[in-house]
């Protein structure tokens, strides 16, 4: 593959259209994917394997599902871009409300960058502050005023920050340490009248999977509300995929059954699962904050491909097959994965962690105990993971490129496909003794 690379690195900067993809954390030269179907990816080698990192999370039905392959077919042959309204859109927001009731109102963008961007926007017009509250190691996209202590590819470089990024643009975003609640409510005692939003991963996904501790997002919800600013869930990544109603269903379902309202977000970002593999990307929430955007209100957002029919079809066609029963299999594979994984690992003395959210989990080596703040998470081996990266890849099975990503399976993979995975980690482990 010196060939492709060389090519690549000549056009593309580092070779890539996206920073993690150029396996930085764990070296070595990446192999272009020719094709994907089910629970496998085969590389432009011949290499069949069985991939858990599912182009990032949309391919919750596994790749190329033959229905919703069928689905984009047939939407491309009747125009691939309007550039004007469909009626495929407005089903595809009926179907998010109607699984995401925080989402009263919803609009279609393309990326989950764009969903963000415009949320931060929208909280800023609607309370007239300039002030954004987010956590290190939580990451939003790309938009300036968030690339401040994200995660995500920018964790596995090393970089906190992104060049580029003015001191304007980061001036009013205030980093605060995830899950600190201390810090959060001395946060809004000293600048309260200053903060136009808060925005968190639902659960934070980008620095490795953390669960949010109990009652965090509670809290969030509670200060914005007495403080008047808003509260941004970014459900970019569990949206539809930590469970049927994202991580805040999850959180919605665990207070129900203890006898307690569940709290709600006022803004919410979704993407890769609603778009099925094709970029489409959402922003909802309360009424009243959603009609504040053009054209009903001051708010302007705009773009051409935004509800674009092919994507939306894609989009559509997943979010109609992931049913009941389907979540519950990704489930119960995740939970098979789990455990077979991290029994592997302990009955070999190998340190680690678990962070899990819903059906999202990262494999933390050489933590004790499951992290929740980016320091923690920092601590892991990362080298070790590199070593487990390239070991596994070897014997078929693809695991994320960085150690501070989430693993994914989908309804595809098999109980075959779990007992491989878990053998391959048992190798490498067995490996790592001798």
């Amino acid at each position: 593959m010196s060939t492709y690379s060389d090519r690549a690195r000549a056009i593309l900067p580092g070779g890539v259209n996206s920073p993690v993809r150029a396996w930085n954390g764990v070296g070595g030269e990446p192999v272009p994917i020719a094709s994907a179907h089910g629970s496998r990816i085969t590389d432009a080698d011949g290499r069949e394997m069985i991939d858990l990192v599912a182009s990032w999370g949309p391919a919750m039905l596994g790749h190329a599902h033959p229905e919703v392959v069928a689905a984009v077919q047939a939407a491309a042959t009747r125009g691939l871009s309007f550039g004007a309204t469909t009626e495929a859109e407005v089903e595809l927001a009926e179907l998010i409300r109607e699984r995401y009731a925080p989402a009263e109102r919803v609009r279609l963008v393309s990326t989950g960058t764009e969903a963000t961007m415009t949320a931060i926007r929208l909280a800023r017009a609607a309370t007239g502050r300039d002030v954004i509250v987010k956590f290190a190691g939580c990451y939003h996209g790309h938009s300036d005023a968030l690339l401040v202590a994200a995660g995500s590819g920018l964790a596995t470089a090393g970089v906190p920050d992104s060049a580029g990024v003015t001191r304007g643009a980061a001036a009013d975003t205030l980093v605060l340490p995830y899950g600190d609640e201390p810090a959060l409510t001395d946060a809004f005692a000293e600048h309260g009248a200053r903060i136009a939003a808060v925005i968190t991963e639902a659960a934070p996904c980008n620095m490795g999977v953390v669960r949010p501790p109990e009652g965090f997002n509670r809290l969030i919800s509670t200060l914005c509300r007495n403080e008047g600013a808003v509260m941004i869930l970014d459900e970019v990544l569990t949206g539809f995929r930590a469970g049927p109603a994202g991580w805040w269903g999850v959180e919605r379902d665990h207070d129900l059954a203890a006898g307690v309202d569940p709290w709600t977000p006022d803004l919410v970002t979704f993407g890769k699962v609603i778009g099925g593999g094709l970029p489409v990307a959402a922003l909802g929430g309360r009424r009243d904050l959603m009609e504040r955007l053009a054209p009903l209100g001051p708010v302007y957002q705009a773009g051409t491909l935004s509800g674009n029919p092919v994507a939306v079809a894609a989009g559509l066609a997943t979010m109609r097959l992931l049913t009941p029963e389907v979540h519950d299999r990704v489930a119960a594979t995740a939970d098979a994965l789990v455990t077979g994984v991290s029994g592997a690992l302990a009955e070999r003395g190998i340190a680690h962690a678990v962070g899990r959210a819903g059906t999202l989990f990262s494999i933390f080596l050489g933590l004790d105990d499951a992290p929740v703040t980016f320091e923690e998470v920092s601590r892991q081996d990362t080298a070790a993971f590199a070593r487990m990266f390239h070991a596994v890849r070897r014997e078929g099975v693809a695991l994320p490129p960085s150690a501070y990503e989430a693993w994914f399976v989908s309804a595809a993979h098999t109980a075959a496909d779990v007992d491989h995975v878990i053998a391959t980690v048992a190798a490498w482990a067995d490996s790592e003794r001798t």
